[in-house]
């Protein structure tokens, strides 16, 4: 992958901002009148810059610019198949996303190696008390391009636990990592289940948590 002049931005930004240390020194040469004597002075320089590992899913701080802040809402994607169509396989569009239509911006920013991506869940979504549950499994991820050449992969969403396999995006001889999509969410509409609200805000299982990892 090519380095982006968005991370060149956001490396270069991140070193201005840190500590530029320089050591100096003096030198004095003397000599006749005649004489051409010569002094020298060094200066040793240091830049330090930090490991940056930045992970969007829905809505998020801009990427492109290389101002990258933390952003702490969490969406949330809805399906409501109609009367009649409940389990008949027939997929089913969310809504919801930032982008709308249960469809999510992904993004993953980093500067130190390949980075491994994975999906965590806590079990079946679950109506609560009622006891009935429906499996992540029928929640489906489409990628599609958004800036990237390459469409950064989503997870497949297992049924209680951790992503298998994971997803790893192999830096470059840069280190440098920027790579989005469009992550479209659908329900496979497969699952005959009682009637009823699985999951929601952070409560019956609803939650996936994504986790990005590098060096």
């Amino acid at each position: 992958m090519k380095t982006s002049v968005a991370i060149k931005t956001l490396l270069g930004a991140a070193s201005l901002a840190l500590p530029l240390m320089a050591l100096a020194e003096s030198n004095v040469q003397t000599g006749a009148a005649t004489a051409a004597p010569g002094a020298t002075a060094h200066v040793d320089f240091s830049i330090v810059i930090p490991k940056i590992l930045y992970l969007r899913v829905g809505t998020g701080s801009t990427y492109s610019t290389g101002a990258l802040t933390s952003v702490n809402t969490v969406d949330l994607i809805t399906f409501s198949p109609a009367a009649g169509t409940v389990g008949n396989g027939t997929a089913v569009a969310g809504t919801g996303g930032d982008l709308g239509a249960g469809v999510e911006t992904a993004a993953i920013v980093s500067n130190s190696g390949s980075v491994t991506l994975v999906a965590t869940t806590s079990g079946s979504l679950s109506d609560g008390a009622a006891g009935d549950t429906i499996p992540f499994t029928q929640i489906t991820t489409t990628a599609a391009a958004l800036t990237s050449t390459t469409p950064l992969p989503a997870p497949t969403l297992v049924n209680g636990g951790v992503s298998t396999p994971a997803i790893v995006l192999t830096a470059p001889a840069t280190k440098l990592i920027q790579q989005d999509a469009k992550w479209t969410f659908a329900y496979a509409n497969t699952a005959n289940a009682p009637a009823g609200t699985y999951g929601g805000v952070n409560v019956n299982n609803s939650r996936v948590v994504y986790t990005a990892t590098m060096p």
